[in-house]
């Protein structure tokens, strides 16, 4: 065996120590810790002949990186719609590589029980029916590959055809309508040969990012027999606004389209009574995305797909292999994603989920929605800050008074600079902007008066 192998074997117990040491002492330092950091060069390190052993490799982690560990656990991190860490979601996290077990319920029935519970648990929160089935994914990037996967199925069986079988050659192509859609709707739709060029944007509500119900009804109209895609939004990236999925659902009963919602971080609105109706007849839907390490609060990589046609999801990723489990019942996750083989993700989820409960989150989601809607009220009192959209949940789209693209890029990299506040860039309606998303479990009021400060100062700064 080789030597620092060897001897980290046995040492391990005194290394997990110095790893918990090191653990410790940035969650005793995480709300001072830089919610940004400014890219600076390391001098790279080759390939060591013997190895440095792990305390070797922790040493230079210390010295090189950590310093440069920005505080996206934290609660000043309002960047992109990123949660903080559970401190149950985090016991998860550091057993799953101690059992480092795949969900394959023949093999490792522990693993794949722990799985299928999460599910129930977070179908419970979200209040989701029982007909949608739900399997871990990387997140919601993945989460709509695989919904928009079934979709492409489904309009391949209108022509006669199996997608997963056959391709898509000389299949007439599905058209992809929605209003405001996440970039990563155009990436899946990349990724499975549908192409960029099938989604076609529709007209959206005045002043909003939500879909023109009357527009979409009309587009349907004009399909001339192609199979429609519908994709909602349930929280766009930019100011957290939602479909009117109720009146798509309607819709749905009267017309021959598959319904995907994108709910990667709104779909949590379903855990408060205040907010449950942004997401009404979101059930109705064929396939849901939902992000867990946002507004759940448990650590990359975790997402969930939902979906009502479990026979078109393992159509397309079934497995077939004489090492390989065949479907059963209780599908193993190998048939149902693109990974055959993946780290228990759900572990973390089924932690937190029993920790904290329904309250428990009904408090995380109402609290930082309050704290954004407080922070979007000031922001419109402001003579320094323009307010580009209501705040409808947890997302804060603003600009300078006077939003010169320069000036306002200037203004986000200045609160990356100072640290106290991590916001990123975004343009709404051709006007450069900012944007807030608040999805940390940590955050409190101490923390927006925090971030207020670095905000004013900075803008500010820019009108002087």
């Amino acid at each position: 065996m080789n030597r620092a192998l060897g001897r980290d074997a046995r040492d391990l117990p005194i290394l997990l120590r110095a790893a918990l040491e090191v653990a410790e002492q940035a969650l005793r330092d995480i709300d001072s810790r830089p919610a940004g950091v400014l890219m600076r060069a390391v001098e790279r390190v080759g390939l060591p002949r013997e190895g440095l052993g792990a305390a070797g490799a922790l040493d230079r982690f210390r010295a090189a990186f950590e310093p440069l560990m920005t505080g996206s656990a934290g609660p000043r991190y309002w960047g992109f719609v990123t949660g903080s860490v559970t401190p149950a979601a985090l016991v998860g996290d550091w057993l799953t590589p101690v059992f480092d077990n795949n969900a394959i319920g023949q093999t490792e029935p522990g693993a794949a029980l722990i799985e299928r519970e999460a599910i129930g648990l977070l179908r419970e929160l979200l209040g989701l029916p029982a007909e949608l089935a739900g399997t871990f994914v990387s997140g919601a990037t993945m989460a709509n590959m695989v919904g928009l996967a079934q979709a492409r199925q489904w309009a391949a069986a209108r022509s006669g055809a199996r997608a997963d079988r056959d391709g898509l050659y000389g299949l007439p192509p599905p058209r992809v309508l929605s209003g405001a859609a996440h970039a990563s709707i155009d990436k899946a739709l990349s990724m499975l040969g549908v192409g960029r060029r099938q989604r076609v944007s529709l007209p959206l509500m005045a002043g909003r990012q939500a879909v023109d119900v009357a527009a979409l009804a009309s587009a349907l109209d004009r399909a001339d027999g192609a199979a429609c895609i519908v994709v909602a939004s349930a929280g766009t990236a930019d100011t957290g606004d939602f479909d009117d999925l109720a009146a798509i659902g309607a819709l749905r009963r009267e017309r021959d389209f598959w319904l995907h919602v994108d709910a990667a971080f709104g779909g949590f609105a379903a855990c408060s009574p205040i907010h449950r109706h942004l997401v009404d007849g979101w059930e109705s839907a064929d396939s849901i995305t939902v992000d867990c390490h946002k507004w759940l609060n448990v650590p990359y990589d975790s997402g969930v797909q939902w979906t009502r046609h479990r026979e078109l999801q393992l159509q397309v990723f079934g497995n077939s292999a004489a090492y390989l489990p065949p479907p059963g019942a209780e599908a193993e996750p190998l048939h149902l994603a693109p990974e055959n083989s993946r780290r228990l993700r759900a572990l973390p989820a089924w932690f937190t989920l029993l920790a904290y409960g329904a309250d428990g989150y009904r408090e995380i989601v109402e609290r930082d929605a309050a704290l954004a809607s407080a922070l979007g009220e000031r922001v419109a009192a402001s003579a320094e800050l323009r307010l580009l959209a209501p705040v409808r949940l947890n997302v804060v789209c603003f600009t300078l008074a006077d939003p010169e693209p320069g000036r306002v890029a200037r203004f986000i990299a200045e609160l990356r600079a100072d640290g106290r506040v991590f916001l990123t860039p975004t343009t709404l309606g051709g006007v450069p902007a900012a944007r807030a998303a608040l999805s940390g479990w940590r955050t409190e009021e101490r923390d927006l008066d925090v971030a207020w400060s670095a905000i004013l100062e900075a803008a500010r700064r820019g009108h002087a």
